[in-house]
């Protein structure tokens, strides 16, 4: 067991797993008929050269390289645990750079490069209910980038006719090889330039309503069975969220 964990932990076999991982992607994606639901959404933004912020829940992550145009820098928050430089070391085979941070660890200085890049004029993806959960529920921290930022919010997902739903507290959907996939864009939403916490809460309720949509949406077009938020319980009297 702890030889294991050794050479799992080797850089050279992380490297060459990150590789294999890749090519995994690629092969689903070339070997299955794609199409896209609502692209002229994004593609507007892209042709007019306005930021937005993209937006996918993290149980939707594995064939998001291929819904972005190439030609357009793009960075993706990734967790500084060993799982977020897998993923870092995955996507930069896609040309996708990466923000270090999560809102557990790091998170302030990550909002903060977040909305530098953008500002810069480079678009930001991120997983609202990542690194950890709960499963698609969207957290605070992207209305306060998008607000910061002042660009809006595009949702998008996508599902595949052929595909393994692990059983991680994301429901990770892996495709197959030899299927038909869809990606949904849902409609940008505006974030408010306001401190007022009732209308961002009103916001990131307006957000994650609209990333489930999208997500059913694309199941249903693929025939799958919904992949559910996961149930949280009430927070007590008095308490917000963070």
């Amino acid at each position: 067991m702890r030889l294991d964990k050794r050479i799992l932990s080797s850089r050279t076999v992380q490297g060459l797993l990150c590789f294999i991982a890749s090519h995994y992607i690629r092969f689903v994606y070339l070997t299955s008929r794609w199409r896209v639901v609502g692209g002229d959404i994004p593609k507007k933004f892209w042709d007019e050269d306005k930021m937005f912020l993209l937006c996918f829940w993290h149980g939707r992550l594995l064939m998001m390289p291929y819904c972005w145009q190439k030609s357009k820098p793009i960075h993706m928050m990734i967790s500084m645990h060993k799982d977020g430089r897998l993923l870092s070391d995955t996507v930069a085979h896609f040309g996708v750079k990466t923000i270090v941070g999560s809102t557990s660890r790091g998170g302030a200085a990550a909002l903060r490069a977040m909305v530098k890049t953008v500002k810069a004029g480079e678009y930001v993806g991120l997983t609202p209910d990542g690194p950890r959960g709960p499963r698609m529920h969207a957290q605070d921290g992207i209305i306060t980038i998008a607000r910061l930022a002042k660009v809006p919010i595009i949702p998008i997902s996508y599902s595949s006719s052929r595909a393994k739903i692990l059983g991680s507290w994301d429901s990770f959907m892996a495709p197959l090889p030899f299927g038909r996939g869809v990606f949904v864009w849902g409609e940008p939403v505006e974030v408010p330039h306001t401190t007022d916490k009732d209308i961002l809460e009103e916001t990131r309720q307006k957000v994650e309503a609209a990333m489930n949509a999208v997500s059913a949406e694309a199941d249903r077009l693929c025939g799958q069975v919904p992949v559910m938020p996961a149930e949280i319980c009430p927070e007590p009297a008095g308490e917000t969220r963070t």
